[in-house]
């Protein structure tokens, strides 16, 4: 058997900002490919995206934590989470608010990887529960997260991408008890 590298799981760094934004381009394109317009998908720009992730980086917002997933030098995946958002106010929960992997790297246990280390981050934050929000069309993230303890909560939020409804539902982990 071919020995594999394991995930290292470790902070975001400015350095990662442009292949975390091809990672969460190619994400979105991978997993929302017939939930969303295509020509909106194509049209995403890591470019653009890496900008704004900089900017926000230099900001120096602590209260979101980025995390990356690596095999060897390769950086493969990306999650953020910080407190839970309810419209502009944050909450006591947390919120896992992205996770993206290279869609080559989907199913090889680097998201398993991110969301256990995103979980124990937020219990280190001293949150008691986690909450997500999924496309509702989505049934490879909502399957992942299912297996990761998540459940629905009921809750739905309409969500339109250039006219198209793309409906998500919100997740929820208790971490306590």
């Amino acid at each position: 058997m071919d020995d594999v590298e394991p995930f290292r799981i470790r902070p975001m760094t400015f350095a990662d900002c442009d292949r975390v934004s091809k990672i969460r381009v190619l994400g979105w394109q991978f997993a929302y490919r017939g939930l969303m317009p295509q020509p909106f998908l194509d049209a995403l720009s890591a470019t653009a995206d890496a900008e704004r992730r900089r900017a926000r980086l230099a900001q120096g917002d602590d209260s979101v934590v980025n995390l990356v997933a690596t095999r060897g030098a390769e950086l493969i995946g990306w999650a953020a989470l910080g407190p839970y958002r309810d419209g502009e106010l944050r909450t006591e929960d947390a919120e896992l608010y992205a996770l993206y992997l290279d869609p080559q790297h989907v199913g090889t246990g680097a998201g398993r990887a991110l969301v256990q280390e995103a979980l124990r981050q937020c219990a280190t934050l001293g949150h008691d529960r986690v909450l997500l929000w999924v496309v509702r069309g989505n049934a490879r993230a909502r399957r992942f997260y299912e297996r990761a303890g998540f459940r629905t909560d009921g809750a739905e939020e309409p969500y339109e991408v250039e006219g198209v409804l793309v409906p998500e539902v919100r997740y929820v982990r208790e971490l306590t008890g």
